[in-house]
């Protein structure tokens, strides 16, 4: 039973050539239907290459899609399904594919081994950037994109289940059913477009019935179950911490503006399956890489899924009793089929001629095969004619995905592959080849084990079924990794490394898998290596006198295979690309008169204009005045919060902070520093201690990428041994600030039950029956808290709070009155924190902690970040009555030059405080604290202004803070 529907065909064309298909096509097999076996040119030598395989593992035949703004290199023609007027298009050669002038690199072989750039472009010196460069890098790569802006679409999702099932072949369409049955909520991926993975492909009974109809069945009993989605198409593409999961989803079809072309799936599980099978591996020997050759398994998958045989005359070369199955079925296909086993003792599975005890040790044919050499047990070499030569020298299990955390496979020595040790990875089971369970009874009694594990982790009670009837037998391999004969043979197709190259790596000192890597580039290309890894550490262990399983692996990292950037990006275009956050009572905000402005990438009130005011100065003052007198109401939403949790999480946090953390006791806060890793300062904010192992980590509104990125390399890189998790919690709270004199009496009139709250202290309250948390603390220098509810209750819970405020002689303020509170009272921000200041500066050095401990605090006591003369924080006051001043000034010794020499500090923050009737700013001044009392010169040539200001304390305001406190 085929995949394809001759009922209805289809027309692409190939190279300007038109080409007939079938739907369910791929452009691999409609190609290789139509005779064409020349479908690309390699990397490096731009030798001809054909197609290899049948999935995403496609090392060579990688082909361009469509024109202009719509092109698209680097597709694997094995996974592009056809439809009609598709455009595809060969690359990486010039003016054809055909006859390719690079194919000269070819002949030049010898001079171009691996890291043959390191050795031969060292002469003349300034020729590398000049002309060698250049040249390499015009070269370089495979497909090109047009250079034109691609109006295409893509689209994102995000998505939650109980367990995600990565694999929709015999182990996890198992896993699947078993875990759907016991109640979990299921997401099956594939990246096929028909699920059921290598049963598609084969002439095989499941049940007592056609594998594909034994497929077709459980398919559609899981379709039926309300707690399952089947998303075929679709490839995860990498495991990330906490259950997350990314992944593409290919939509099939012709290009629409109004249809996307991919999505790109964010989806967090609790529980995982692993059933991503095993891909067939290549044998290495000379020649390997011509038009006609193919992967056993591929050349039956053709035959069965899409009716293609891919070659009348067929040479199979394999170690290992399944690829007999090829012979088998092309033989009964009616091609002539000779078998050639290097197991002296291998015996014939069907009507086709074996030559057991030989080898292949050569090929012939320029773009397409033509002839195959074969090498006895007595060294006799035999040429047979030949247009196929299906070769398979094992399988490899598909373990990537499961290493992408950090976990390591083991060599299986009855498999010749490496697997998964079982509880390799918390939270994922495995099922199938990936841990050693190849046969396909034995991999569905691996799904169903691998589901019930899941289920029960879950808390469900699964009920097993009995695995269905089967073939019980995997056959047995004998590992052959090369053949030793003269010539090239290649290891890894797509990017022409060859055995002689990971020879010369051992040989030159980077025998050890990632440095081999990195030498040869083998495993760096789009496969990245999933086919040609495990030959390559078997040909560096036997150049290197290790055992294989002793070798090492290199590192699997996301994603598995090629993702778009603009799936990835899905919707970044204009707001997309930087979107505008809105807290979540914007629209309350707008009620009532806010003015927005953008702060960082929020969109945040800048001031409440009241009809009859002149602008945002009047509406400044007033709502100043309200909290001074009466009592205010923020939105400081927008502020970034991070959710620390963890047996170890006060430990993490004191050693982030440059103050005690592990010392706070559930219900308490403190103000806290953050330190860069070279001493200075980079955030502050509090933390408070919401119970023994959770806090809240509060820093400024828009440093929450930067924040991430810190507290992650800490968690991750410094301390991996510490049990924390950090969540970036800022979306899902409303946060307001109520301050003001009569802060307590407007609180009292909206919460369930006021508690009576001490300064830096927190407590949970309730408001309508919305919970959340009361913080004790100021930025105003005022009596004030801080009021969080989950962000659904924000939009109405501000209205509350503000009406309550103006019932009480208050309001709402904005940005610019929280500005002119903080300054008065000398209150940091970012214009203060620029990236160059320590905290002793900022007059912040109590803060550091003596016992260190923390990050940056042994840099931060460097001899040039403590010495003399360095900027700290002051106050400043026009002489004049009635001056004005701005951020930006810099300050000079009257009757000084104005020239860098002679430059002081500058003003970092200034505004009109109506508290206490003039001018106030704040400045980073030379040797500050020591020129308290001082008059200076502040010159400001951008504005113009040249004037006469007093130095004074940062503090202008309530300098003993009894007010914030009482």
């Amino acid at each position: 039973m085929t995949g394809i529907d001759r009922a209805q065909p289809i027309t692409f064309r190939f190279d300007g050539r038109t080409v007939q298909g079938f739907a369910g096509d791929t452009v691999a097999s409609a190609l290789l239907r139509a005779g064409q076996r020349l479908m690309a040119r390699s990397f490096k030598y731009h030798r001809p290459r054909g197609v290899l395989s049948l999935g995403s593992e496609e090392p060579s035949a990688l082909v361009t899609l469509g024109q202009g703004a719509a092109q698209t290199p680097n597709q694997r023609a094995t996974m592009v399904e056809l439809y009609d007027g598709l455009e595809v298009f060969s690359q990486n050669a010039w003016p054809s594919l055909a006859f390719d002038v690079q194919g000269v690199n070819d002949l030049a072989a010898p001079f171009l081994g691996a890291g043959f750039y390191y050795k031969t472009f060292m002469w003349p010196r300034r020729a590398w950037f000049r002309l060698y460069e250049p040249i390499i890098r015009r070269a370089a790569g495979l497909g090109a994109l047009s250079g034109k802006a691609d109006r295409g679409t893509d689209e994102k999702a995000f998505s939650f289940c109980d367990l995600l099932v990565i694999g929709a072949g015999p182990a996890g369409l198992m896993a699947a059913l078993t875990a759907a049955r016991a109640g979990a909520d299921v997401i099956l991926a594939d990246e096929g477009a028909a699920m059921g993975g290598r049963l598609l492909y084969e002439a095989e009974a499941v049940a007592g019935k056609p594998a594909a109809e034994w497929v077709a069945e459980v398919l559609e009993e899981l379709a039926g179950w309300p707690n399952v989605r089947l998303l075929p198409r679709t490839t995860v593409t990498g495991q990330y911490d906490h259950g997350t999961f990314a992944a593409v989803e290919r939509l099939a079809g012709p290009p629409a503006p109004d249809r996307p072309r991919e999505c790109f799936w964010r989806i967090a599980a609790a529980q995982s399956v692993l059933a991503t099978g095993a891909i067939e591996r290549l044998i290495a020997f000379p020649g390997n890489d011509r038009p006609g050759v193919m992967l056993a398994g591929a050349v039956r998958g053709y035959l069965h899924r899409y009716g293609v045989q891919a070659g009348r005359r067929v040479v199979l070369f394999a170690n290992n009793d399944d690829a007999h199955r090829t012979a088998r079925d092309l033989a009964a296909a009616g091609a002539e089929v000779v078998a050639v086993d290097p197991r002296a003792d291998a015996v014939a599975q069907g009507d086709y001629a074996l030559r057991a005890g030989a080898e292949v040790v050569a090929t012939r044919g320029r773009t397409a095969l033509r002839r195959v050499a074969l090498r006895d047990g007595a060294g006799r070499v035999e040429w047979l004619e030949a247009d196929c030569l299906a070769v398979s020298g094992g399988w490899n299990p598909n373990t990537q995905l499961a290493c992408h955390l950090g976990a390591k496979p083991v060599w299986n020595e009855v498999v010749g592959g490496f697997v998964m040790a079982p509880d390799a990875v918390s939270d994922m089971a495995f099922a199938g080849a990936v841990m050693g369970a190849c046969s396909t009874r034995d991999a569905l009694a691996a799904g169903i084990a691998a589901g019930a594990k899941a289920a029960r982790a879950l808390g469900l009670a699964p009920v097993p079924p009995d695995p269905p009837e089967a073939e019980a037998e995997a056959g047995a391999l004998q590992l052959l990794w090369q053949v030793a004969a003269p010539g090239r043979a290649f290891v890894d197709l797509a990017n022409d490394v060859t055995v002689k190259d990971l020879v010369l790596a051992a040989a030159e000192g980077m025998g050890a898998p990632e440095h081999a890597k990195r030498y040869t580039t083998q495993g760096m290309a789009p496969d990245q290596g999933r086919g040609s890894n495990s030959t390559a550490l078997a040909v560096l262990a036997d150049a290197t006198a290790r055992a294989l399983a002793d070798a090492g692996t290199t590192t699997a990292r996301p994603p598995f295979v090629p993702v778009s950037i603009s799936a990835m990006g899905a919707g970044g275009a204009g707001k997309g690309f930087a979107p505008v956050r809105l807290p979540p009572a914007h629209q309350a905000a707008l009620d009532h008169g806010a003015v927005m402005i953008e702060a960082g990438p929020w969109l945040r009130a800048s001031h409440f204009l009241r009809a009859g005011e002149a602008g945002w100065a009047e509406a400044c003052a007033r709502e100043v005045g309200h909290v001074r007198g009466a009592v205010g109401v923020a939105d400081v939403s927008t502020l970034s919060r991070f959710d620390i949790q963890g047996p170890d999480a006060a430990q993490f946090l004191t050693r982030i902070c440059t103050n005690t953390i592990n010392s706070l006791q559930p219900g308490q806060l403190r103000y806290s520093l953050l330190l860069r890793e070279d001493g200075h300062l980079m955030e502050d904010g509090p933390v408070a201690r919401l119970a023994a192992e959770h806090f809240w980590l509060f820093t400024s509104s828009g440093s929450e990428p930067a924040m991430r990125r810190h507290l992650e390399l800490a968690a991750q890189g410094y301390w991996p041994d510490l049990r924390v998790r950090i969540f970036e919690a800022t979306e899902a709270w409303a946060q307001f600030a109520i301050a003001g004199p009569r802060a307590r009496d407007l609180l009292a009139g909206v919460l369930d039950a006021l508690p009576e709250l001490a300064f830096m202290r927190a407590a949970r309250v309730g408001m309508g029956g919305a919970e959340g948390w009361l913080l004790r603390l100021s930025y105003s220098g005022e009596l004030g808290y801080e009021l969080a509810l989950p962000a659904r209750y924000g939009d109405a819970a501000f209205r509350a709070l503000i009406r309550a405020a103006e019932a009480l002689g208050g309001g709402a303020y904005g940005l610019e009155a929280m500005n002119v509170l903080r300054i008065e009272k000398g209150f940091l921000t970012h214009a203060e924190i620029d990236g160059r200041a320590t905290a002793d500066d900022l007059g912040l050095g109590r803060m550091l902690r003596a016992s260190g401990g923390f990050i940056g605090a042994d840099l931060a006591t460097r001899p040039a970040l403590v010495a003399p003369g360095r900027k700290q924080l002051v106050g400043l006051t026009p002489v004049s009555v009635g001056a004005t001043l701005a951020a930006g000034g810099h300050l000079f010794v009257p009757g000084a030059p104005l020239d860098p020499e002679n430059d002081l500090g500058h003003v970092t923050s200034a505004c009109q405080s109506p508290t206490l009737g003039h001018a106030q700013a704040l400045a980073l001044l030379r040797d500050g604290r020591a020129r308290l009392g001082e008059t200076l010169r502040l010159w400001d040539g951008l504005r113009g202004t040249d004037q006469l200001v007093k130095v004074t304390a940062p503090t202008a305001y309530d300098t003993e803070g009894g007010r914030a406190r009482g």
